[in-house]
């Protein structure tokens, strides 16, 4: 028995890494699963690049893609704190290409028809993922096409707008529908990253570094890899039509070796297991690590809550074809995911428990209940290809003592 878990039981999750990895279906598996902030479990298998034949290294850094967004929404809420901003504060208060925003409701992307926003777009819509945009790999409707057409919501990598060109860019596009009145997965949290820089005077780089990531000691995490840790990094797969596992973003002449044109508060950011726990470490303490207050108790646990309209989950107000999560007894806070009802999940868990995870099939969730932790890393695309989240869910759980 170790740390509030079977130590035996919890050898299935090694299992389960091994046999991704053994299959072929993953390039390479990390796992961290920590009770009260002390490690329980650490597992690394497979390879960093499978063509180098270049093994996971225990300190390798790796493309988080979504799992930045819990970052920068802490960030923004850090001004919140200050009182900078309310989060009832329409978006075009600071952002002025936000201005007047139209709904689309019909017509082709190059004469869309459109109707007056019935709603503002609040600060609180961006966090929230209410606010109306969308991103261009959805392809479900106009707009999505839209994203596409104007190279919006597509690779972060290598993008040669700034922050502030592309959300000046989105506000000039219509909405996918009034604010506050439906969920859907989208750049919502990049807007978000423009908001730290108009409202703090920085850029998004230098404001997370020098108030999460600095005092935390996430030492490896940012929006590009430092020359000195070229050779940790890993590559990049996808599953494709020449094969299982194709390497789509080679570590050693990948985009991220290089500092990002687009600071992407949504998905820009790249970081270790060890990185992330200091952040996990951080949310499990209420904010606070090794004498480091990040963000306020209370702060957290309102951003932790279920904001959606009436206590709805993503299953009954989402519009997206692709989330991060399971949406069924699903809602969502200022920036998480935020288990409401186990049971309509249908997933081992604990009410309250909130998440995010990554394109490249990360994942990451703190379970207050519990006081448990677990991270995920690998690097393979689409995440919603395997179930391997909902699988890691149910052996981390049964090894609870």
């Amino acid at each position: 028995m170790s740390l509030g878990f079977d130590e035996g039981r919890l050898q299935r999750v090694v299992q389960l890494c091994d046999r991704y990895v053994d299959d072929g279906k993953f390039p390479c598996a990390q796992v961290q699963i920590a009770h009260q902030g002390n490690v329980a479990l650490r597992y690394t298998a497979g390879a960093a690049d499978i063509e180098n034949g270049t093994e996971l290294r225990e300190d390798a850094i790796f493309r988080i893609y979504s799992m930045t967004k819990p970052i920068t929404s802490i960030g923004l809420m850090q001004l919140y704190e200050k009182g900078d901003f309310i989060l009832e504060d329409p978006v075009e208060k600071y952002i002025p290409s936000f201005s007047n925003p139209e709904v689309l409701v019909g017509g082709p992307i190059h004469k869309p028809i459109t109707r007056p926003a019935q709603t503002a777009l609040t600060i609180r819509d961006l966090l929230l993922h209410t606010s109306g945009l969308t991103y261009g790999f959805h392809y479900s409707n106009n707009l999505d096409k839209m994203y596409r057409h104007g190279k919006l919501g597509g690779a972060v990598e290598g993008s040669n707008s700034t922050l502030e060109e592309i959300v000046n860019r989105l506000g000039e596009l219509p909405l996918l529908f009034d604010p506050g009145t439906a969920w859907n997965y989208s750049m919502s949290t990049d807007v978000c990253g423009r908001l730290i820089e108009v409202i703090s005077g920085q850029s998004l780089d230098n404001y997370l570094r020098e108030n999460i990531t600095d005092p935390l000691g996430m030492v490896d995490t940012g929006f590009h890899v430092e020359k000195a840790n070229y050779g940790r990094f890993t590559s990049n797969y996808a599953i494709t039509p020449k094969g299982p596992l194709t390497r789509i973003d080679a570590a050693e002449d990948s985009p991220y070796l290089e500092p990002q044109v687009f600071l992407s508060g949504g998905g820009g950011m790249i970081s270790t297991t060890d990185d992330y726990q200091c952040f996990a470490n951080m949310l499990l303490n209420g904010g606070e690590l090794n004498g480091e207050r990040i963000i306020g108790r209370h702060t957290l646990d309102f951003m932790t809550l279920n904001h959606l309209p009436g206590g709805a989950t993503l299953n009954d107000l989402g519009q997206s074809t692709f989330t991060e999560t399971a949406m069924e007894g699903m809602g969502f806070g200022l920036g998480f995911s935020v288990l409401v009802d186990p049971a309509a999940n249908a997933a081992l868990g604990s009410q309250g428990e909130f998440a995010w995870g990554g394109a490249a099939s990360t994942r990451f969730w703190i379970d207050p209940l519990e006081e448990v932790s677990c991270i995920f890393m690998t690097q393979f695309m689409p995440s919603s290809y395997y179930p391997i989240r909902r699988e890691l869910k149910s052996v981390v759980y049964q090894a609870l003592l």
